[in-house]
């Protein structure tokens, strides 16, 4: 049976729906308010405003709980790999094998830039905030792919964009880590894993061999998943403002 709560007004009694959240948490459906009683919410610094339901993630600062499509942190951390996270955030569910390997080996067809891109790189201090170069860099993509900012995408289009950034982002990643050290770019080497590839990128110089360790791999890869997503914090909210408009 729906749920609503009564909104006195101006002497007229308006209704509003009561959502619930994936794990029974309470919301007011605002939605309608301005086309029925005429008027909207003043919510100071976005603070108890909820702009979409989601089935990704859940977070629970105070108790210590993430959820990943209902799988635990703890569980996905301990016997899950990045790759595999990736696949469950993406698609909603833990991949099989041979799923695993299509997805790992679509990642690894777009691990490589354009060469254009080590002319961003090149003209900023060596110094400078790499956060800042990431996001130049990042946004530059949609120059080489015109056709990712296309309205009407097919679902095959869009998973062809997600699947570049997974593995564009840290190819660029390594790149701005290296141009900060004045060494020269180590280029993705697809025979290695997701994590193992990244390290190599970000450590590996010209003059010899580089060896991952599988410690500091290992613990990478948790590290990756931990952050893999953050539900609807200020930046997830940002982008779906500032790309819905």
């Amino acid at each position: 049976m729906a749920e609503f709560a009564q909104l006195h007004y101006n002497g007229q009694v308006y209704e509003l729906p009561v959502v619930s959240g994936s794990k029974n948490e309470k919301a007011l459906d605002i939605s309608k308010l301005l086309e029925q009683a005429g008027v909207t919410t003043f919510d100071v610094g976005y603070k108890n405003t909820a702009c979409t339901t989601s089935d990704i993630t859940f977070i629970d600062g105070d108790k210590g709980i993430l959820l990943y499509r209902g799988y635990p942190i703890e569980q996905l951390a301990k016997k899950a790999s990045f790759t595999e996270v990736s696949h469950l955030l993406l698609y909603g569910e833990l991949p099989n094998k041979q799923a695993l390997q299509t997805f790992e080996d679509d990642i690894k067809n777009h691990t490589l830039v354009n060469e254009n891109i080590k002319k961003f790189l090149d003209a900023y201090p060596h110094n400078v905030h790499p956060m800042g170069v990431m996001s130049a860099c990042i946004g530059s993509l949609s120059s080489f792919y015109p056709k990712s900012l296309e309205p009407n995408r097919t679902p095959e289009e869009v998973n062809r964009t997600a699947i570049r950034l997974l593995a564009k982002v840290p190819t660029i990643a390594a790149m701005t880590y290296k141009k900060a050290m004045g060494h020269p770019y180590t280029y993705p080497k697809n025979n290695l894993g997701y994590v193992e590839n990244f390290l190599q990128m970000m450590f590996g110089l010209p003059t010899e061999d580089y060896h991952v360790n599988p410690v500091m791999a290992d613990a990478l890869d948790k590290l990756l998943i931990l952050h893999a997503d953050h539900e609807q914090n200020c930046s997830t909210a940002t982008v779906r403002i500032v790309s819905s408009s």
